[in-house]
């Protein structure tokens, strides 16, 4: 996560934790830390205990159009110890990228669901691990509340995700079990930690990091869903070692990726097809004969259904891109909608009057 220091006069290396309005919450790297405290000692008004400035952006980047995001690593310079201030000067290059949500240089994702309360949806799990598949990202998976389940439960569930191709991490936070066990996989890393609402994010990470003292909601009893508590993306220091960003609840990620992709983003699906291929190239895995990825495997369906809404995606965006396009978005009813052919359809324009008295002239001039 932490690359070689720069040492440049006057100048800090940090990485951004918020993004708040115009300023920026920047943690400053542990060697510069030290030099922060020595300037604070010497400064009877600071607090030397303050690892964190609160920086602007330079003029010069808001002109080339850089942004500052979450998670960046950044050149810090004309520090104001006394204020805790500073400016950024420079970001330093990304390793990696997420647009949703916007963060940089994550190395993992961490999914969180419950077991019960709200009960666990293979549907929706399975859109959750689909999205973070096609960041390219490493993904955990913690299930929360597991005290609320039998252990042969638990080992259902376990057999079922192992044919998933995933080794779920069964956790409690209201009775810390398994809590150091899933701190392992989080040490010296930047994890993004997503998933619905009401599955004990928050408390996850207050568990973690005590320090951090996020809202916690309460499940929703009429919904079975919970309640937003995250506004915004914020990076957390862990005790031991690494970063943790806690990012806002939703219940449907949205699966933007082309469908001819879609497949590589199930284990299972790769697996089969490490060991024969399709006949054809541009095998979308439906109806095509000799496809190595059709079959009786359990996310099967979940394939169809997520591949018909990157199609329609696909489609609208080719559309959008083409006015000319000849299928249009007819919508059914109850949330469905499909693509159609447009309609030909003649432009009829009402004759000018103009027009009209000069075909009679013509007509009156053949007739002499």
């Amino acid at each position: 996560m932490k690359g070689e220091v720069i040492s440049t006069t006057g100048q800090l290396l940090g990485t951004v934790l918020a993004v708040q309005a115009n300023f920026y919450r920047v943690q400053l790297e542990r060697e510069d830390r030290e030099q922060e405290s020595k300037k604070a000692e010497e400064n009877v008004n600071s607090d030397a205990s303050v690892p964190v400035l609160l920086c602007t952006r330079r003029t010069r980047l808001k002109k080339i159009g850089q942004q500052v995001m979450v998670g960046d690593r950044v050149v810090v310079e004309e520090p104001d110890w006394a204020g805790g201030r500073g400016a950024i000067a420079d970001v330093l290059p990304r390793q990696t990228q997420l647009d949703r949500p916007p963060i940089a240089n994550t190395n993992q994702i961490l999914l969180v669901f419950a077991v019960a309360d709200p009960p666990l949806e293979p549907y929706q799990l399975s859109r959750f691990l689909v999205k973070a598949e096609s960041t390219d990202l490493d993904v955990l998976l913690c299930l929360n509340k597991s005290d609320l389940v039998s252990p042969q439960v638990q080992q259902q569930i376990s057999d079922r995700l192992l044919n998933w191709g995933y080794s779920p991490i069964f956790i409690s936070v209201q009775n810390q079990i398994n809590i150091d066990q899933a701190a392992n996989y989080l040490n010296h890393k930047i994890t993004v930690i997503a998933g619905p609402s009401g599955v004990g994010k928050s408390s996850l990470i207050n568990a973690l990091i005590p320090t951090a003292n996020l809202r916690v909601g309460e499940v929703s009893g009429k919904l079975a869903r919970g309640r937003h508590t995250t506004r915004h993306v914020e990076l957390f220091e862990l005790p031991s070692g690494g970063l943790l960003a806690d990012t806002p609840g939703f219940n449907q990620p949205d699966l933007d990726c082309p469908p001819e992709e879609l497949v590589y983003y199930f284990p299972e699906a790769r697996e089969r097809l490490a060991v024969a291929s399709c006949r054809f190239s541009d095998c979308l895995h439906r109806d095509e004969p000799d496809c190595a990825v059709r079959g009786d495997w359990e996310r099967y369906q979940h394939y169809l259904e997520f591949l018909d809404e990157a199609i329609a995606r696909q489609i609208q965006l080719n559309q959008q891109a083409d006015p000319e396009s000849t299928l249009k978005l007819k919508t059914k009813g109850k949330g469905q909608s499909q693509y159609e052919p447009k309609l030909e359809s003649k432009k009829y324009r009402r004759v000018s009057r103009r027009t009209q008295l000069q075909a009679l002239q013509d007509l009156y001039q053949d007739e002499e």
